[in-house]
């Protein structure tokens, strides 16, 4: 099912609606991005699960266009890169599901990326999480809930990462056990949000030094997301993107 909006016709070329497993009784919505040659071809590819922030929540999946990746598909922007370790063009799947309300929970994305890996030729050594804020927030807490679903990412991308709970606050372990490299971004006008992710940061490098890093990016304040998200953005000569490649399980 095509997203059904006359203000998203473009879109509609890029992104399919479709519905995701996240409980034994419920599914979500979510938006769902494939190579242009997907069809064509056997082959896997590279997974990005993109969470979005609270004001994205709920039943319309329009608001999700507004920022972060699937703004930039909405724009026409193909989401690939070539991978600085081996020089080859990769290709990516994304997913885009949409919580009811704030974020999904571990579990929920847990049994929503069992749907995606048997519905879609996911490369199963290259499945990344990035999200903003509440996606943030689902992000971090999926790679510090169990040993079982960190194994299964291979890097992350959090941005201004809301607080997560206090039980996986001590479980950064788990991240440095799995080996999953993360990639904080946060600005200087949210310090709240920035003291967390220097806060993630130094609990993952205490098991795993440089594991984890920290963007800090100066005037940015707690707003849209879409600059940061832009294949063309880069920091230290890459884009999230092309960083992400570097890692696989």
């Amino acid at each position: 099912m095509r997203v059904e909006s006359p203000a998203t016709a473009y879109a509609q070329r890029y992104m399919d609606s479709i519905h995701v497993n996240v409980t034994p009784w419920s599914k979500a919505h979510a938006l769902l991005y494939l190579p242009d040659e997907y069809k064509k071809t056997k082959k896997t590819y590279p997974l990005i699960i993109f969470l979005h922030g609270k004001s994205k929540s709920g039943f319309n999946l329009q608001k999700l266009f507004l920022e972060g990746i699937p703004y930039w598909i909405n724009k026409g922007v193909k989401i690939e890169a070539v991978n600085p370790e081996d020089g080859k063009l990769y290709k990516f799947i994304v997913v885009a599901p949409q919580a009811p309300s704030w974020g999904l929970k571990p579990d929920e994305l847990r049994r929503m990326l069992d749907d995606i890996e048997k519905r879609y030729r996911v490369d199963r050594s290259r499945i990344y999480l990035t999200g903003y804020s509440a996606g943030g927030w689902a992000s971090v807490m999926a790679i510090t809930e169990s040993a079982a679903l960190a194994s299964r990412f291979a890097a992350a991308v959090p941005m201004s990462v809301a607080s997560i709970d206090d039980k996986n606050l001590k479980q950064f372990k788990l991240v440095a056990d799995a080996n999953i490299h993360c990639w904080y971004l946060a600005g200087t006008d949210e310090p709240h949000f920035l003291e967390a992710c220097e806060q993630y940061k130094d609990s993952t490098n205490v098991y795993k030094p440089n594991l984890a890093k920290l963007t800090m990016l100066e005037g940015f304040a707690h707003r849209t997301w879409i600059s940061l998200y832009d294949t063309a953005y880069r920091n230290d000569g890459m884009n999230i993107y092309e960083w992400m490649l570097q890692y696989k399980k």
